[in-house]
């Protein structure tokens, strides 16, 4: 395995270098499409792009009778081109959905390829010959001319889409704003509807037209976990690509029976799989983490605000652990750990198994009854909601109103002395005093 390692990273095997610089470039300039197509939610596009291609190949392929690598790109592209025009025309003209016509132009292009491709291999012609790779792929099958094609192809792509990196922002976030300000939309979609069709074409020599959507749409996914900048999406998603496309060059050097394209398809669904988890911030592990502590923090307020009230009631600050039970409707587990977090946190003392607030907890025990009897006058006064239905309400607001809203809230209710039930809102003496 190390002897293989170092032999494949040494870049001495002429194929070698062929295969792994191929490999990186296909998945860096599909991956920087693909971020403007995933933006404008048309992953399907590249997916109908990349089934429509097959046709165009075995066209060229009849007419020039050899597989020389631009020619089958030219014919490639046409088609490639052809299905986006008429997806558009029948989404525009006819009522028939645009998804609808995106699985219509799909199945129909990819239908007519796989036909041309059956008469191709029965005609006899020696020169077909690894015509069928190109329905899943053979990136080992990449030699000089190839990698010189599809490299000045795919460093057009990357030039172009640097080049007109503000525009196609605005038309991906924003397409009504750029046609109001009298920005070229159509144009400049027309441009990008052009790359995307390039990326697939240069694309699908290493993982085939079936995988293909796969090299454009899965890197941007997974880039946009991690960022909410165009800038870094962009490098994240090249970067996502190359990586994946080292390691599937490495896999089939390492294991010559396995086909490249799809190993570099693997890894990056891993790549996405794995950013769709632990990516801070949108992954589904930060968001749990974040939704307990939310739960945590209310749960927390709710003990506090219990203590509060229920020293409004009898002046008693002792309180025990079934006296808190029987007031308030809380799991008996919850509630223990509530008290034992409030303790460690300073907002609550224990003395001979007696809870009680500390001058902390009292702060901030008042503090969530001030906003729940605020919010309540305010439900009553501006909403016009009768008395005895704004509590619930209330008691889920009171946990996020922030501090700037708690002043303007103040402020616009003149600062209400008690709430639509006639309990005294309780503000902070020393502010009153001010």
């Amino acid at each position: 395995m190390i002897k293989d390692l170092f032999d494949f990273f040494s870049f001495q095997d002429p194929n070698v270098r062929y295969v792994a610089a191929g490999s990186v470039l296909l998945a860096i300039s599909s991956a920087l499409v693909g971020c403007f197509t995933f933006l404008k939610k048309k992953a399907l596009v590249g997916d109908a792009v990349a089934h429509s291609v097959l046709p165009g190949i075995c066209l060229a392929f009849l007419i020039s009778g050899n597989k020389n690598p631009l020619v089958l790109i030219i014919g490639a592209f046409a088609t490639g081109w052809l299905s986006l025009v008429l997806i558009d025309f029948i989404s525009r003209n006819s009522k028939i959905k645009e998804d609808t016509s995106i699985g219509l132009i799909l199945s129909v292009f990819f239908g007519i390829g796989i036909l041309l491709l059956t008469m191709i291999q029965h005609s006899g012609n020696a020169a077909q010959t690894g015509l069928d790779s190109f329905l899943f792929g053979k990136a080992a099958a990449l030699v000089g001319q190839d990698l010189w094609v599809f490299s000045s192809i795919s460093l057009v792509l990357v030039v172009v889409v640097f080049i007109f990196y503000k525009d196609f922002a605005l038309i991906s976030f924003d397409e009504s704003f750029a046609k109001s300000i009298g920005f070229p939309v159509r144009r400049l979609e027309l441009v990008l509807t052009t790359l995307t069709v390039l990326a697939v074409v240069t694309g699908i020599q290493a993982v085939g037209v079936v995988l293909m959507a796969a090299m454009l749409i899965t890197p941007a996914a997974a880039a946009r976990f991690w960022t909410d900048k165009l800038s870094w999406m962009l490098f994240i998603a090249a970067f996502f690509g190359a990586i994946s496309g080292v390691s599937g060059a490495f896999i089939s050097y390492t294991a010559p029976s396995m086909p490249t394209g799809p190993w570099i398809v693997l890894v990056v669904s891993m790549l996405a799989i794995v950013s769709f988890f632990v990516a801070p911030g949108k992954g589904i592990l930060s968001r749990w983490i974040r939704q307990e502590r939310i739960k945590i923090r209310i749960i927390n307020e709710n003990i506090l605000k219990l203590f509060y009230q229920l020293s409004e009631q009898d002046n008693n600050q002792r309180r025990s652990f079934q006296d808190l039970l029987k007031k308030r409707q809380m799991r008996e587990t919850t509630l223990r750990k509530g008290l034992r977090r409030l303790h460690i946190q300073g907002y609550l003392s224990n003395q001979d198994g007696k809870w009680s607030l500390t001058t902390e907890g009292k702060i901030k025990g008042r503090r969530v009854v001030k906003l729940h009897r605020l919010w309540e006058v305010y439900l009553t006064q501006y909403l016009r909601i009768a008395p005895d239905h704004v509590h619930e309400d209330a008691d889920n607001i009171e946990h996020i109103l922030t501090p700037e809203l708690e002043k303007r809230l103040e402020a616009l209710l003149d600062y209400p002395e008690s709430d639509p039930h006639s309990s005294k809102i309780p503000y902070d003496p020393n502010l009153m005093k001010q």
